[in-house]
């Protein structure tokens, strides 16, 4: 058998990708790495976009600051990830499920691309590259200012692979009184297929831009935790579950 063999030329074929392998992260393990990556944009925004703007494929990660980076994706989906033909469908199957579960009021009005910006993102832990999370960072367009905003998606961050929806704002007209906050939160961490959260007790309220907010933490890398926030505030009755400071 060994001389059928030798001195012979054979060939497989093999699927390639230019990201490399990705590691099959947890959902906790997602949220945390995208939790640590939204917090770590600490530079002032004219260098931070100087910054994402740079091709994934041309970053030298022992140059970033940190440990995670939050950068933009200008080569678009590998083929595992919503492409942007995809996402604004989806994003509109998300926030109808997440109405079913009674997480968003029923009166939030679906999403289209007229009104809303897509852009995908790529969530990357700088010490272990192959760990990253693809984001789509979903806005409602600067064109539309001075538009009606009530009843509507104003920003979410949506999973590239799996479309589940990690962190909103939507406006609609209810008010702080009627968020029954541990029961939303025992729905999104269901919906998101996380472990059970602790409440969070904040040594120092006042950095919260709003009087009206809660605080859980889930498990996240070993020691470190992940904070997730439910809040509200008053004037524009927006709603918010945010995983970033």
């Amino acid at each position: 058998m060994d001389k059928s063999i030798l001195n012979k030329i054979s060939g497989v074929a093999v699927e390639t990708e230019e990201e490399g392998y990705r590691y099959t992260l947890s959902p906790d393990e997602r949220l945390f790495l995208l939790s640590e990556c939204l917090n770590s944009q600490s530079l002032p925004e004219s260098e931070q976009n100087a910054m994402t703007r740079e091709d994934p494929s041309n970053i030298d990660y022992k140059d970033l600051e940190g440990a995670y980076a939050f950068v933009l994706n200008h080569r678009g989906p590998s083929g595992r990830e919503i492409t942007r033909g995809e996402i604004f469908g989806t994003c509109n199957r998300e926030i109808g499920i997440l109405k079913d579960l009674g997480i968003l009021p029923d009166r939030v009005k679906e999403i289209d691309e007229s009104n809303y910006d897509a852009v995908l993102y790529s969530a990357i832990d700088v010490l272990e590259p192959r760990n990253n999370v693809g984001v789509w960072k979903i806005s409602l367009s600067n064109s539309q200012k001075n538009a009606n905003k009530e009843n509507r998606l104003i920003d979410a961050y949506v999973d590239g692979d799996t479309g589940k929806i990690y962190e909103f704002y939507v406006r609609s007209s209810f008010s702080w009184e009627e968020i029954n906050t541990d029961e939303l939160m025992e729905k999104w961490r269901t919906y998101m297929g996380l472990g059970k959260p602790e409440i969070y007790i904040w040594e120092n309220p006042l950095l919260e831009t709003t009087p009206y907010f809660k605080k859980y933490v889930f498990a996240g890398n070993g020691e470190e935790k992940t904070i997730v926030t439910v809040g509200f505030y008053e004037g524009i009755h927006e709603l918010f579950l945010k995983i970033s400071k």
